[in-house]
């Protein structure tokens, strides 16, 4: 079993992909009820989770939303549930849930398979600032 806070949803993310390192400091932002911690693909913790849950990453490489000892949820629903938790014009996100995932994810792996030609690439995984190195899973 993993170590991991029971009160707390994980993002684990494609922590060289630009686009999502930028999402994570948006929902970061947005994180006011500090429901959300975050840790790397590429990251031991996010190997150890990926391991852990049995997820196959040729199938999914950019997002995962984890609730431990509830649940996962991967790409475009993953997005989505991650987007409900915030206030405003947020909460029409719920509206797209209703549009069954596989029609969703046409749309989410369009993107994800460009990301990196739009958005780029970076070398490393985002190292955290101190300020927000307690968001992340080590």
């Amino acid at each position: 079993m993993i170590d991991l806070p029971i009160n707390k949803k994980i993002i684990i993310f494609d922590g060289v992909c630009n686009l999502c390192n930028n999402t994570v400091l948006k929902v970061i932002k947005y994180d006011k009820k500090n429901i959300f911690l975050f840790t790397a693909l590429q990251s031991d913790k996010g190997k150890e989770i990926i391991n852990h849950l049995g997820i196959d990453l040729s199938k999914v490489d950019s997002i995962i939303l984890y609730e431990p000892g509830i649940s996962y949820d991967i790409k475009s629903t993953a997005a989505l549930k991650i987007m409900q938790e915030f206030k405003g014009f947020w909460v029409l996100s719920r509206l797209f849930l209703m549009t069954p995932g596989y029609v969703r994810n046409v749309i989410y792996d369009f993107i994800a398979k460009k990301r990196y030609k739009w958005f780029g690439k970076r070398e490393n995984c985002m190292i955290p600032t101190p300020e927000l190195n307690a968001k992340f899973l080590n």
